[in-house]
């Protein structure tokens, strides 16, 4: 007779963990479907029960909230920023950066864009924050720019914006072609 196989749990997350990892895990179904998925969409997402969610988080309005802070936070574009090759080009460290700044600026708009701001009022007022590690990677190469490093990493995130966003451009335009008008300009 084969020994009995025991089903075991996993061991419990702290509160703190437990909720990050929920948060991590739907976001990106967030992002792609909207705030409309049902909890049971989440909680599958997150490999969880509606319990589990519900002991994690008191309503859906909390979990969005914390996805909404997630989709807001600077770190994780701060990260990946600084995980760009620095042997690479110059041009094509501003292409990996350009496509970062894209990936945000389109992550966050699916999710805000879907959001009453009378039941989740996490907008953010004001600019964004600075880059420190967009200025950083502009000033490895500041004898290339004639803008200090920190004007120039407002200006390559506001035309990657503009040049980004679905209320701006039916179609985002080519990281490549918005770090070449950032470095030449549109002069022929």
């Amino acid at each position: 007779m084969p020994p009995a196989t025991t089903s075991r749990r996993a061991a419990p997350l702290p509160p703190d963990e437990r909720r990050a990892a929920i948060v991590a895990a739907v976001l990106p179904l967030m992002i792609d479907q909207g705030v409309g998925t049902t909890t049971r969409e989440l909680a599958r997402a997150a490999g969880v029960s509606e319990g589990t969610l519900f002991n994690a988080f008191t309503d859906k309005d909390e979990l969005i909230c914390a996805v909404v802070d997630a989709v807001l936070d600077v770190e994780p574009f701060e990260r990946a920023i600084e995980a760009i090759p620095t042997d690479a080009t110059f041009t094509d460290r501003l292409v990996a950066a350009t496509e970062t700044i894209q990936r945000r600026v389109v992550d966050i708009w699916k999710l805000m864009s879907q959001l009453d701001p009378a039941r989740h009022p996490r907008v953010r007022k004001g600019p964004f924050p600075e880059s420190p590690a967009l200025t950083a990677l502009l000033a490895a190469e500041a004898d290339q720019l004639r803008l200090v490093p920190a004007d120039a990493a407002r200006l390559l995130r506001a035309l990657t914006l503009s040049l980004s966003h679905p209320h701006m451009v039916d179609t985002p335009r080519p990281a490549d072609l918005i770090v070449d008008l950032f470095l030449n300009g549109a002069r022929r």
